[in-house]
């Protein structure tokens, strides 16, 4: 017996190492020798590829489908329908099909990715970055940023508890957790507090 859920209607292959307490839902495919760690939620009609590493409590909405060479760190959200790629010139005519062709991605911890976002692969994502639904991501997000638009940009800062940070001269300070930060430059805050 396991110590991990999977729905009747989900396949995992053999090989895939899965964390006590994840759950893995409705019509699920998790290849062989991919990893997700512990209280991992896996949404419906997820696929996860082989190679792939989810970190612990990770939380995948459903229809998300992340390929090999993509790493996500503990706490990641995906929301529903996002996309991840993982070769940057695909072609039918000149497949790029092999673990050397995929391009890796890192999602770093606590960070979150919107509804239908598409994060073009070879990208990091910053530790309690924010990318807005419906974003598109050609360039690493610093950690703390908020990001949104087609191409994705910086439109603001977010506290690690999600809430949209305000600066007055350099400083912030959260109106819902009261964790206060400090603007290093225009890519850059820290948490001081």
């Amino acid at each position: 017996m396991s110590d991990y859920f999977v729905h009747e209607s989900s396949y995992v292959d053999d090989g895939a190492r899965i964390g006590e307490g994840t759950k893995i839902w409705h019509f699920c495919h998790i290849s062989g020798d991919c990893e997700i760690g512990s209280h991992c939620s896996i949404g419906q009609n997820v696929y996860v590829a082989k190679n792939v590493e989810i970190g612990n409590h990770v939380k995948i909405q459903n229809n998300v489908s992340v390929y090999e060479g993509v790493i996500l760190e503990d706490y990641v959200f995906c929301g529903p329908s996002m996309v991840f790629t993982n070769v940057r010139t695909p072609r039918c005519a000149y497949p790029r099909n092999t673990s050397e062709d995929y391009v890796k991605t890192l999602v770093k911890r606590n960070a979150s990715i919107g509804a239908n976002a598409t994060i073009v692969c070879g990208v990091t994502i910053g530790e309690w970055a924010f990318v807005a639904a419906g974003a598109v991501v050609t360039k690493d997000v610093p950690p703390y940023a908020l990001v949104a638009g087609v191409p994705a940009r910086i439109i603001g800062w977010a506290c690690e508890c999600g809430v949209p940070l305000r600066f007055t001269d350099a400083h912030a300070l959260c109106p819902e957790c009261l964790k206060e930060y400090r603007k290093e430059n225009e890519a850059c805050i820290v948490r001081i507090k």
